[in-house]
């Protein structure tokens, strides 16, 4: 019995792997998170059977608990069971959780590395999260409040790294995170770049200065990149079927 531990990419179908994209071809049943891009499930044939468990800010989700049961009673019924995931399965994506769960029960995991959203989002606004003389380092983060008990962001000490800060899960709590982050002693015009849908058809690139993060409300999903970093804009990106949009607030 196995488990492949998929990564779906940021959302162009263009940049999934090759081995994604075969497991994709040849799978029994696909679980998918609600991120995967419209373009990557186009993928599956239409004979494969999909079972959709993605997680909604806003609304209804499955349990955590509940999806690793449904994986582990796939397994013993398939041979190719493709547990499909956003991004990197190991990137905030609770890959690891899940992984650890189908071991317990005796099923084995195959991880297939994708490329996660808070280095592809800052590429596709054409943001280098490393240059040389600007950034010397990058820090991803969740901008997600703790409910499990583990150990919460230093947000004071994240704002004294001098590394570019790249935010996901953060679009519902972005005033509160450029609170945080000036209160550690961030500058107020610190350059932040907001990546709405990155690598989509309708992706959006918003820029402006820490202090007037969070006035207006930040679509979901975006990433936040903040740092000097987030004033450039070195290279565009097109998705395989539309342009980026830009706006500078």
């Amino acid at each position: 019995m196995t488990v492949h531990l998929v990564g779906a990419g940021p959302g162009d179908p263009d940049l999934l792997t090759l081995r994604a994209a075969r497991l994709l071809g040849s799978a029994d049943v696909v679980v998918h998170d609600r991120l995967v891009g419209p373009g990557v499930l186009a993928m599956i044939p239409r004979w494969v059977r999909r079972i959709d468990v993605g997680k909604d800010p806003q609304g209804q989700t499955v349990p955590q608990s509940t999806i690793n049961e449904i994986l582990v009673a796939e397994a013993s019924l398939h041979d190719v069971v493709v547990r499909l995931k956003g991004g990197d399965p190991y990137v905030f994506g609770r890959g690891g959780e899940e992984a650890a769960a189908l071991s317990d029960a005796g099923v084995d995991v195959v991880v297939v590395p994708g490329i996660t959203s808070a280095l592809a989002g800052a590429a596709a606004a054409g943001i280098p999260v490393t240059q040389r003389g600007v950034s010397r380092g990058v820090t991803v983060l969740t901008g997600t409040e703790v409910a499990d008990g583990s150990r919460p962001v230093n947000w004071r000490a994240a704002a004294a790294l001098g590394t570019t800060l790249v935010i996901l899960m953060g679009a519902s709590r972005a005033a509160l995170l450029r609170d945080r982050l000036l209160r550690g002693g961030m500058a107020p015009d610190t350059p932040v770049a907001v990546v709405t849908r990155a690598t989509t058809p309708d992706q959006k690139i918003t820029r402006l200065v820490l202090a007037d993060l969070g006035r207006q409300p930040v679509e979901n999903p975006s990433i936040l990149v903040v740092g000097d970093v987030a004033a450039a804009s070195l290279a565009s990106f097109a998705s395989s079927t539309a342009l980026e949009r830009e706006v500078f607030a």
